[in-house]
């Protein structure tokens, strides 16, 4: 059995025909299926949305870039991740989800991965923006 496209969480799917025999000589009856989908450890769904999380570099997330993301069904997008990205921001991109009318949308949730300062030039860097930059986060976020 083929499942369609675009099944969601809970539907019943009907087999005509595909059920127990009726009674006596009575034809077969119908085979409903409850569907019920396997939890993914990268993507979660919402309706027809799905939900993932996009891990950026610092780099990517200050200037912004273009990055690919792993769909679902094995393809890949190129997202744009727009300047000052933020972790715990979203990006939405419309219709690259579940499909059906309407196509889900595909939330991608951001969250910045900082690079291990187990290098002297790791370190190195890292010290360069403490002491070039002078932010502090807790200041930028009034706390």
């Amino acid at each position: 059995m083929q499942i369609p496209a675009g099944v969601r969480e809970g539907q019943l799917i009907r087999l005509a025909g595909q059920g127990s025999p009726g009674i006596g000589s009575g034809p077969a009856g119908d085979l409903f299926l409850e569907v019920h989908l396997k939890p993914h450890p990268r993507f979660r769904v919402d309706g027809r949305d799905v939900l993932m999380e996009l891990p950026l570099a610092p780099w990517e997330a200050a200037l912004g870039a273009v990055v690919p993301v792993e769909l679902p069904d094995g393809s890949r997008l190129k997202v744009r991740v727009p300047p000052g990205a933020q972790s715990a921001g979203e990006l939405v991109v419309r219709g690259k989800a579940i499909p059906g009318n309407p196509p889900g949308d595909l939330h991608l949730n951001l969250r910045v991965v900082l690079p291990a300062a187990d290098t002297p030039r790791a370190k190195e860097l890292y010290e360069t923006m403490a002491r070039d930059l002078k932010f502090d986060p807790r200041a930028a976020r009034g706390g």
